[in-house]
């Protein structure tokens, strides 16, 4: 496969095949091609949706009542169905899944952001596979499409949260097209984007679907996102045979969009634009294993802290007798990086009564200088 970690979004047109209703075949063959990925190693994530459906279905109520509290209500009572559907599909091909429910406050507070990177590396390091859905729940933004559209934007930030390879969009349309497909019989698939402008916007309004929550227009802004990241996304239709595994193997199915960035230089230049907080001294073995294998900072290797910072803070790491290496997030603040420093991971817990994970900064939150 061309792509090692990739996330999947799956809407509910597609979920539910356009009906009112889960369609149990086409989620079983979705599943089956994740499934598929997964044994040759891919690290898939899912990002869903189908709970308010899904919960409007198992009442037995029509779509006349569209107030939010009564479609938070709706998203509670399908949330467990949802997951458990995914449950039964994946447990047949023996593969552990995981949900995630995350609001959009979680990703932009900078403890939530660490705090849900971490559980979904976690995961994936587990071999288990993520199903992430919002909140909906308490996320009235999400309910009221005021803000982003049925988890396209979420999608982009999961994948930039998990620094995927690929993000895949899976609609009921063939992609980006000069029209609305549905509508149009000569409405043209545009195959690739090289970067999205005022034309490309212009053509995802004329590719609007009044049956979707987002439509293409929350789609281009899920794809803006993610590919200045340096992520590879295609908005594709979920019901092409084959259609994960193909794009995985990299055929072209759908709207193509080109990263504009590669992913190290996106993730540097967030993490420089940064202040540095403080910075840490770490010894020989550490420099080795940071820049010649591209492992996690351990606090065995931490020599010195230096400067006063929080969890979450961006800190400079330093060779012991030597000069700024790298930077990066810190899983840990600096009065307990000094209590941890120089011992075994495994003593985390026992130095400080909790752990916040075996690393002090993880190798996706690390940019080697």
């Amino acid at each position: 496969m061309n792509y090692h970690r990739i996330v999947i979004k799956l809407g509910t047109n597609l979920l539910t095949a356009g009906t009112d209703h889960l369609n149990i075949e086409m989620m079983s063959s979705l599943v089956e091609q994740i499934a598929r990925l997964y044994k040759t190693g891919v690290e898939p994530v899912i990002v869903t949706s189908g709970a308010v459906t899904t919960g409007r279905q198992r009442l037995g109520l029509d779509e006349k009542r569209k107030d939010i509290p009564f479609k938070q209500v709706l998203a509670a009572v399908g949330q467990g169905r949802l997951m458990n559907i995914y449950d039964q599909l994946f447990s047949q091909h023996n593969i552990t899944i995981a949900q995630a429910l995350l609001t959009r406050t979680d990703l932009n507070n900078r403890l939530g952001y660490l705090n849900a990177h971490n559980t979904l590396s976690a995961l994936l390091e587990l071999r288990v596979v993520p199903i992430v859905n919002e909140n909906d729940t308490v996320a009235v933004e999400e309910i009221k499409h005021a803000i982003f559209g049925d988890n396209d934007s979420l999608s982009a930030l999961v994948a930039n949260l998990v620094n995927a390879d690929l993000l895949i969009i899976l609609t009921d349309i063939i992609g980006l097209c000069t029209a609305n497909p549905l509508l149009d019989p000569n409405a043209e698939l545009i195959k690739c984007v090289d970067r999205i402008d005022a034309s490309i916007e212009r053509l995802a309004s004329a590719s609007h679907s009044k049956r979707s929550v987002g439509g293409m227009v929350t789609k281009i802004e899920a794809a803006r996102l993610a590919t200045a990241s340096g992520i590879t996304v295609v908005i594709a239709d979920g019901h092409e045979p084959d259609v994960i595994v193909r794009l995985a193997d990299n055929e072209s199915i759908g709207t193509y969009f080109r990263p504009t960035s590669s992913p190290l230089e996106s993730r540097k230049r967030w993490l420089l634009s940064r202040l540095s907080r403080g910075g840490i001294h770490i010894d020989a073995g550490a420099v080795k294993a940071l820049q010649q294998h591209n492992k996690s900072l351990l606090p065995a290797g931490i020599t010195r802290v230096s400067g006063i910072f929080e969890r979450g803070d961006v800190i400079n790491i330093h060779r012991d007798k030597g000069g700024k290496i790298a930077c990066g997030i810190s899983n840990y603040n600096s009065d307990e990086i000094e209590t941890i420093k120089g011992n075994h991971s495994d003593k985390i817990m026992e130095l400080l009564g909790e752990e916040y994970g075996v690393e002090v900064v993880h190798r996706d939150n690390l940019v080697i200088l």
